[in-house]
């Protein structure tokens, strides 16, 4: 298997970098700059030896695939993408990054067929509008109907990978995570469980500007599962959803009073449910790739708390996103 990512710079990028440095492969990055910080918190020195960069703008069909040639990529995992927030303020540019990228990724892969077996993308879990109050676990084959630009751009990716499946027979997988906490994970509307754990270690007050209930997943799960879905047979083109802890924002920080009891001075929030189904059924994958890690949400909140408060302890707890 020779990877190559788009988006690896990122939060979850960073940890299935983590992820395929520990099973002994190498990585490789294309991303318009260079910018290791958040690996920095997960690699030493000779692990980041073993990333190795590549130039290049994802929304630019020729760049991605010379960078396929360069690596002699067997599968791509694409996770670049730009989120709710910029998506919302630039529509265009969200689209040029989030739905361009996403068809040069994919023609860069049929191009290269012989070589690429298959591509795995971030969705997400926005391809949901709000659930109503007697719909129960949401099921990934529903209706549709996003409350973003960010989650119309995702819905538009889902179906232009079936259309390449049924077009060009290139096989790939769709992953809709939903709240992704953990270490790195510092920008985006749902990064506010994590900046909460974050600001304990540092010792400042931090609201979390929204409750209700969400899907809390730990990154290393997260992870886990794009590697997961790069690796079992699967043939076909599909989008899944991904769960975790179904959680009320209340509950989140009761646990993490739980365990650094100094939160409960220092962390609040607010009322205001978030515009996506909160409780996303992940049966259909399982069934498709098999078994799914799942940490319990008292065990991710208390490692990522750990993680934080030793990069504290060695002076090196970025606090510029709080």
């Amino acid at each position: 298997m020779r990877v190559l990512m788009t988006g690896g710079y990122g939060c979850i990028g960073s940890w299935v970098a983590r992820r395929l440095l520990d099973a002994g492969r190498e990585v490789w990055i294309l991303d318009i700059r260079e910018d290791t910080h958040r690996l920095e918190l997960l690699l030493d020195r000779e692990e980041m030896k073993r990333v190795h960069f590549l130039s290049g703008d994802v929304s630019d069909p020729e760049a991605v695939r010379a960078a396929v040639d360069q690596v002699g990529a067997t599968e791509i995992l694409h996770l670049a993408g730009l989120q709710a927030p910029t998506c919302r303020a630039d529509p265009i540019l969200g689209a040029r990054i989030n739905v361009i990228g996403t068809l040069a990724v994919f023609e860069a892969a049929a191009v290269r067929k012989d070589l690429v077996r298959r591509v795995v993308y971030a969705s997400s879990a926005a391809v949901h509008g709000p659930a109503g109050p007697s719909a129960g676990r949401v099921g990934d084959e529903v209706r549709l109907s996003p409350r973003t630009h960010y989650g119309a751009f995702k819905v538009c990716n889902e179906l232009n990978a079936r259309v390449y499946w049924l077009d060009q027979g290139m096989t790939s997988i769709g992953l809709r995570p939903w709240t992704v906490y953990g270490v790195g994970r510092d920008f985006g509307m749902t990064s506010e469980p994590t900046k909460a754990i974050k600001s304990v270690c540092a010792g400042r007050p931090y609201r979390i500007s929204y409750g209700g209930r969400q899907d809390l997943q730990y990154v290393v799960d997260v992870a886990d599962t794009f590697v997961l879905a790069l690796d079992r047979p699967f043939e076909g083109a599909d989008s899944f959803n991904i769960s975790g802890a179904v959680e009320t924002i209340e509950s989140f920080v009761s646990t993490l009073v739980d365990i650094a009891p100094e939160a409960r001075e220092l962390v609040t929030h607010g009322d205001r449910q978030l515009p996506i189904a909160a409780d996303l059924d992940d049966s259909r994958l399982r069934r498709s790739l098999g078994p799914i890690p799942t940490t319990p949400l008292r065990e991710g909140i208390a490692e990522t708390y750990r993680r934080f408060c030793a990069l504290r302890d060695q002076g090196g707890l970025d606090l510029s996103d709080l």
